[in-house]
């Protein structure tokens, strides 16, 4: 028995979804005021620091062609990457720590993405207009007057991205410099890439990707979850107050306004559940808050919480309680020994470096019958801004009996000024205790006491004994 059954209806499904542009609503209240106060704090910091002088200088200056990075006082070396290594390590732990406790708050409050994205939308919102009134230009065809809009928008935001680019080759090249270069345009071919380069990818990021780069391009927004547990504080719709959504008896207290969807920069729902594509701003807390207030509910419909809180009903202080969990105390540790570490470390730190070459053009001569010379060559290095005075000095083991250095300066203390380094020829006088060979020697070097500190340096070397010498006596003591 044969049964016709019509053939399924063949359906072409795209695997791309087209990018539909979002237009954030402006929202006002106590995370939007805290996520502006960072916007403020972070690009006074960023643009304001490379005009700061110090001593004489540019006080952040990353001289990558002399390879010395100047932080202020400090001056950092290649050798010194060591501490770029654990300001790396500081900076990971940190960010596990946030993270564990309170989720994305580096991605929603302080993440350069979120920060030119959020001053890249306030200057489209002062030239175009409102959500509305931007939504509304886009469907409009093209006139005077949207030509004229959205060509003065993006002279605004190339001017601020330029400046950007301007800022970072700011911290490489001189910034002073730089500027009179760049009013006499005769900046270098690579000094004008960079600019260029870093100007367009704000520009880009900021005006054209926003979240796409938060949901497609950062790694951040993929292991997230691998960092969160069921303590962690994240942004939460209290669905077992909300709904059913609506307006009348029997509706719970989200009466469908979209507003949390409306001034979400990534565009998502909050009330389907935490999605990878938030980004923690809190944006739909202070709109939904508006909402409540306007109605008359309670605020908190939308709020940071945990998943054991909603699940348990816990208040405040039950969830603060939580905060100080093995993982975190982990975190925390670890991110204090490092960083306590870290800056006695920095606090210990000698700026003299020590190199001794012993003399390959003559291992040894004999001077007399019973003393032997070793020639060797010690560069000092000053990898501080000021002079520094020392003095050098020589112990060997039991084996050479009496060492003396010789150097050709006549100067009490030896000088090395700031950032340079100097080569001295200085000579070992042994008198050997019948031995043989090659002996350990140790060099000392003694800075003159600055502002009550007093480095000293040692840095190991070898005598070399010729075969055969045989001092008077037969070497005996």
């Amino acid at each position: 028995m044969k049964t016709n059954v019509a053939p399924a209806e063949l359906v072409e499904q795209s695997l791309y979804e087209v990018r539909k542009t979002i237009h954030p609503r402006a929202v006002h209240g106590w995370f939007a005021a805290w996520r502006w106060a960072l916007v403020w704090a972070t690009q006074l910091v960023f643009y304001g620091t490379p005009w700061l002088q110090w001593n004489e200088r540019q006080a952040v200056h990353f001289d990558i062609v002399h390879r010395k990075f100047y932080i202020f006082g400090l001056v950092f070396w290649p050798q010194d990457i060591i501490y770029l290594t654990v300001l790396l390590i500081i900076s990971a732990l940190s960010l596990f720590l946030f993270t564990a406790i309170a989720g994305r708050l580096w991605c929603g409050f302080a993440c350069p993405q979120t920060v030119y994205t959020e001053i890249f939308l306030w200057i489209e919102q002062k030239i175009e207009g409102d959500r509305a009134a931007r939504m509304r230009l886009d469907a409009a065809p093209h006139s005077a007057r949207k030509i004229g809009l959205r060509a003065a928008k993006h002279g605004v935001w190339i001017a601020l991205a330029l400046w950007t680019g301007f800022t970072f080759v700011g911290y490489v090249t001189p910034i002073r410099e730089l500027w009179q270069e760049v009013l006499s345009l005769s900046t270098g071919p690579w000094e004008t890439f960079w600019i260029l380069f870093y100007g367009f990818a704000t520009y880009g990021n900021a005006g054209w990707m926003r979240e796409q780069v938060c949901k497609y391009m950062c790694p951040y927004a993929r292991f997230q979850s691998a960092m969160f547990d069921k303590d962690t504080m994240i942004i939460t719709y209290d669905r077992e107050r909300g709904e059913p959504r609506g307006k009348g008896p029997g509706a719970g207290h989200c009466v469908d306004c979209s507003i949390c969807v409306q001034v979400c920069p990534t565009g998502i729902d909050i009330r389907n559940g935490l999605q990878y594509e938030c980004i923690g701003c809190a944006a739909c807390i202070d709109g939904c808050d508006q909402v409540m207030d306007k109605m008359g509910y309670r605020r908190g419909l939308i709020r940071y919480s945990t998943e054991n809180a909603l699940r348990q009903g816990w208040g405040a202080r039950q969830i603060v309680r939580r905060v100080l969990r093995p993982r975190v105390l982990v975190y925390g540790a670890i991110l204090l020994g490092v960083a306590i570490a870290g800056s006695v470390a920095l606090w210990m730190r000698v700026p003299l470096k020590l190199n001794v070459v012993h003399d390959r053009g003559s291992l040894a001569r004999e001077i007399d019958e019973a003393h032997i010379e070793n020639v060797y060559r010690l560069q000092v290095m000053n990898t501080d801004e000021r002079t520094h005075r020392f003095t050098l000095s020589v112990e060997g083991s039991g084996h050479l009996g009496h060492v003396e250095l010789l150097t050709d300066t006549r100067e009490a203390f030896i000088e090395v000024p700031g950032l340079s380094s100097r080569l001295l020829a200085v000579r070992v006088q042994a008198v050997p205790h019948d031995t043989e060979g090659w002996q350990p020697i140790v060099f000392e070097l003694v800075t003159e006491e600055h502002g009550g500190r007093r480095y000293k340096l040692h840095e190991k070397a070898r005598f070399y004994v010729p075969r055969g010498f045989a001092p008077p006596g037969g070497g005996k003591p």
